[in-house]
């Protein structure tokens, strides 16, 4: 009788990845390869290998987690640098998702540079989607600290290769992966990743007013802010359906001409905010809460605070007229919580927009300045959020904080309660592919669109499309609303109440977004008793399954796309009511629909909607 020896795994074939040879460390070097007990759309089993630079061994756990999940453990000695990397067929692939804000959904080839995730920059997830919108491999990792996260496809096996990289910290804390490869649909396996980011999390909860429409200054009135046209502007905006104001970069200065040179000192432009107080509760009195910015990296040249600060900084930036400060000091930390609270504590505002917390991630920081008592940039930051955000809630215990891609890491979400899709005016097919990114993986945080502006010769159909692309976020709308002709102000008021109406589906619901490949054309949100699907490209819209339903449901679709025709396929014929409006929500029909099986077309204009009642 003979006994087989297992096989060991191979090391796989060498990337070639410009700047960074094989051999470009020294020190102790240590390789060591885990078996996960997953397997790859092929049936073969998953091998990681791991890379230990500056330790002489590698401790590893696999915890599986079931339908394909592995959840992976890394420890080796304080201050060594741990690789992980692993490679699947690349069969059948599609896209690959990140949350990088800046990011195609092309394949990328594996010899370009990984990105750097930190608590200010991004967040440490990836997806390789394949056909019909399943993931072929989901992998996040668990972290505060900073971690380079690499993918791309081998050319020279025809695989797909993940990589993620850490330099552990002095406290031992381990490498921590989790790695998907049961094949569900790509946005429920990175849905399984925020709820286990979300593992063991105390967050303090989202205040309503945060999920429901919002009016902001900064399209609409840039710098040009005073009482007067903050208060004309609320008033407006209440009678349309918002219930916040978000007041942006003006506030602080009398200087008009953009840039940053003017922030730090954070004391209000007398002329034009003689009394906040007073005008905070002129604004509340309207029924809007009131939200004030605040770009709390930045030291302005043009404000006392610059002579006192700026040996504390993590570098200057000469285009913005500015510096980014250095939150590892005390005194920076201490001087920006003071100054930032005073908007909640003595103008009794709701909250705070907090604008270029990313701009903290900064590559190569210098060392710690003297007298700064934390050693990490991402340890000052969190501080510094911390220490804000236990001096706000104890006037306001629900203050409203936004936060902004790509600021969007789950270290972050204690100290947030929305987060708003980075800027991209007029480019509604880019809100929408923005905010569907940040949905899938912001956790309990409430995700607002960019702010929704438009020309003022816009039709209104075209004003609803813009609205229609920002459907599963919260919309914040940023025009003179003084300006507006009656048919804009129709279909605002029109899809303003329909975000309204259904905010639980379409916020809280199933999200389920089609072909991120394509920008997702078709996305779709679900609860037990209502679909919502926004279509944007001439696509078919299937009926939901009513196997199982408990009472009449409800399928309401909107049409953002020229073509009026929305194909319904059904797999049974059935009965429903149909009622379908246009942009402005006037009724253009209600009838019964007799669907059969197979394709069913029904006429709703672009920017219309259309609602089913299908009651058995």
């Amino acid at each position: 009788m003979t006994t087989e020896t297992p096989a060991v795994p191979q090391q796989p074939v060498p990337v070639w990845r410009p700047g960074t040879p094989a051999d470009a460390t020294t020190g102790t070097v240590v390789h060591q390869q885990l078996v996960t007990g997953l397997s790859d759309s092929t049936g073969a089993p998953l091998t990681v290998h791991l890379t230990g630079l500056g330790c002489d061994r590698l401790e590893t756990a696999v915890t599986p987690a079931g339908d394909g999940v592995a959840l992976i453990e890394v420890t080796a000695s304080a201050g060594a640098t741990v690789r992980a990397e692993w490679r699947i067929p690349c069969v059948g692939a599609t896209a690959y998702w990140t949350p990088d804000t800046n990011a195609s959904r092309w394949l990328p080839p594996s010899w370009i540079a990984p990105r750097t995730v930190s608590l200010a920059l991004g967040a440490p997830v990836a997806s390789l989607v394949g056909a019909d919108d399943r993931a072929l491999c989901t992998a996040a990792c668990e972290t505060s600290a900073p971690v380079r996260v690499g993918a791309g496809v081998v050319e020279e096996s025809g695989e797909f290769a993940f990589t993620v990289e850490q330099d552990l910290a002095p406290d031992g804390t381990p490498l921590r992966l989790r790695i998907d490869l049961g094949g569900r649909h790509f946005a429920a396996t990175l849905q399984a990743v925020t709820a286990w980011w979300a593992e063991g999390l105390d967050h303090p909860g989202i205040a309503p007013a945060a999920r429901m429409p919002a009016y902001s200054t900064w399209y609409s009135l840039h710098q040009n802010v005073d009482t007067s046209a903050v208060e004309r502007q609320a008033a407006l905006a209440a009678a349309v359906g918002c219930e916040s104001i978000i007041v942006d970069d003006g506030w602080q200065t009398t200087d008009r001409a953009r840039g940053y040179g003017h922030c730090g000192d954070w004391e209000p432009n007398p002329v034009a905010f003689p009394d906040p107080a007073a005008h905070v509760a002129e604004v509340h009195r309207l029924g809007l809460a009131y939200l004030l910015w605040y770009a709390l990296p930045f030291i302005g040249r043009h404000n006392d605070a610059w002579d006192r600060f700026r040996g504390m900084i993590l570098r200057e930036e000469p285009h913005l007229d500015a510096a980014v400060l250095d939150p590892r000091h005390p005194e920076v930390r201490a001087y920006l919580v003071e100054k930032v609270s005073r908007a909640v504590e003595q103008w009794d505002m709701d909250g705070l927009k907090l604008d270029f917390i990313d701009r903290f991630a900064v590559t190569d920081p210098p060392p710690a300045p003297a007298g700064a008592d934390r050693t990490a940039v991402h340890e000052g930051v969190l501080q510094l959020l911390a220490d804000l955000d236990t001096r706000l809630r104890r006037t306001r215990p629900d203050v409203i904080v936004e936060h902004r891609q790509p600021y969007v890491g789950p270290g972050l979400w204690p100290y947030a309660t929305m987060v708003r899709a980075t800027d991209c005016p007029l480019s509604p097919a880019e809100n929408r592919q923005r905010t569907v990114d940040c949905r899938l993986t912001a956790g309990p945080l409430a995700v607002h669109a960019d702010m929704i502006t438009w020309h003022s010769a816009e039709t209104p159909e075209s004003v609803a499309v813009h609205l229609v692309n920002a459907l599963f976020s919260v919309p914040q709308i940023s025009v003179d609303l003084a300006a507006q002709n009656p048919g804009q102000l129709a279909t605002l008021r029109f899809w303003l109440g329909v975000f309204r109406r259904y905010a639980d589906v379409l916020q809280l619901g199933i999200l389920e977004p089609a072909r991120p490949d394509l920008g997702y054309p078709l996305v779709r949100a679900r609860d037990h008793r209502t679909t919502v699907v926004a279509r944007y490209a001439p696509l078919p819209v299937a009926l939901p399954d009513r196997r199982g339903a408990d009472g009449p449901q409800t399928l309401l679709v909107a049409n953002a796309d020229g073509d009026p025709v929305v194909l319904l396929t059904a797999t049974r014929p059935e009965q429903t009511l149909a009622r379908v409006q246009d942009c402005r929500g006037e009724i253009l029909s209600e009838t019964v629909l007799d669907l059969v099986a197979g394709v069913n077309p029904v006429t709703v204009p672009t920017g219309g909607l259309l609602t089913l009642t299908r009651e058995h």
